[in-house]
């Protein structure tokens, strides 16, 4: 005997616990026990996500304190109650995170993101900024966990559930080669959708934000043009330029801010889709918006909110296959215990994605 102790058979493990308000304690909790159906996962890597940093700086209702956070992970199955479950021990895993408890006519369409009868993990059930999570037995029933089956490291795969999101908002605006597509917000949902859009065949992909840090990192990506949002509306006039005067055909909003919204109605091309996918602050919901643009130009508008498992699908599918620039994502890695700095390197644009590795 070595006198080394087996990370499976500790009883306590370090978790990272949301107590309210701009309280993420890591501290001991109780590590999982598993009921009938259900399955125990080993965390290799979970990366923060911008609900994360909104929930730590501002609280969320939704959540009830003591709660574990992390959502966007990958994992390896190391314990199983659930013989009839589509994974088995030693598969490595990602988690499709809405967890549905009630059919009614939103599930009977296939957008099961919309229903009313749904929680998530991380909101509702305990997350994975620990290095063990439970799967509820209602999950593992739905198959809701996915076996990743190339050697896409973990820290890349973690970003199947974001992505996934992104997806969402994609399977309506229907980018094309004709297309100009400007997003508005460079943090890491904005350069997935950047991505996206370029992968979709857009002739012209234009990335604008208020961070000049931001449009730097953003430079790495395979877009056409990085754009300071200007006080004086000078931004608007630049991709008029860009677009010989017609104005965007696409347009993404991918950050929680009124002036953004504002500023996707006003580079928007006529006939061109506009979507807001970054919803605004519940505290201040309401934004004033020159909705002449809308009816003058003929604007298609829609909002995205969370995943359907369709879109999960088509985002693990597209990790797989290596066509998604994955490795220019994750800018940082930090340990478990370290947390807590991983909300400043994403506020002032420092880190695109910080990615926790709880093991270490």
């Amino acid at each position: 005997m070595d006198g080394k102790i087996n990370q499976l058979d500790v009883l306590i493990m370090k978790a990272a616990v949301y107590l309210g308000k701009e309280q993420l304690i890591v501290q001991d909790v109780d590590k999982p026990a598993l009921d009938e159906g259900e399955v125990l996962l080993q965390i290799h890597a979970c990366s923060v996500c911008g609900t994360d940093l909104r929930t730590y700086r501002h609280g969320d209702k939704k959540i009830i304190p003591p709660r574990i956070l992390g959502h966007e992970f990958c994992a390896t199955v190391v314990e199983s109650r659930a013989p009839d479950a589509n994974v088995q021990i030693g598969d490595r895993v990602v988690m499709y995170i809405v967890i549905v408890s009630e059919r009614d006519r939103y599930v009977e369409m296939g957008r099961e993101n919309l229903t009313a009868h749904r929680t998530t993990m991380s909101y509702h059930h305990d997350g994975a900024f620990a290095p063990f999570m439970k799967v509820p037995a209602i999950a593992v029933k739905q198959g809701n966990l996915f076996k990743v089956t190339s050697d896409i490291n973990n820290e890349h795969m973690s970003l199947a559930e974001p992505l996934g999101c992104c997806m969402n908002a994609h399977s309506r605006l229907g980018i094309g080669l004709k297309d100009t597509v400007a997003v508005i917000g460079a943090g890491p949902i904005g350069m997935m959708h950047a991505a996206l859009a370029r992968l979709q065949g857009a002739q012209k992909v234009i990335v604008l934000d208020n961070n000049p840090a931001r449009l730097e990192m953003a430079k790495r990506f395979d877009i056409d043009a990085a754009l300071l949002v200007q006080a004086d509306g000078s931004h608007r006039e630049q991709v008029r330029d860009l677009t010989d005067g017609y104005g965007t055909d696409v347009t993404i909003v991918a950050v929680s801010a009124a002036p953004a919204q504002n500023d996707a109605l006003e580079i928007a091309a006529k006939a061109g889709r506009v979507n807001f996918f970054a919803g605004l602050p519940k505290s201040n919901p309401i934004a004033p918006l020159d909705v002449n643009h809308i009816h003058y130009k003929e604007l298609v508008i829609s909002g995205s909110y969370s995943e359907k498992k369709s879109d999960f699908q088509a985002a693990f599918a597209l990790l797989h296959s290596g066509r998604f620039p994955a490795e220019k994502f994750i800018t940082h890695t930090l340990p478990l215990e370290r947390i807590n700095e991983a909300f400043p390197l994403m506020e002032s644009g420092a880190a695109l994605k910080v990615c926790i590795l709880p093991g270490t």
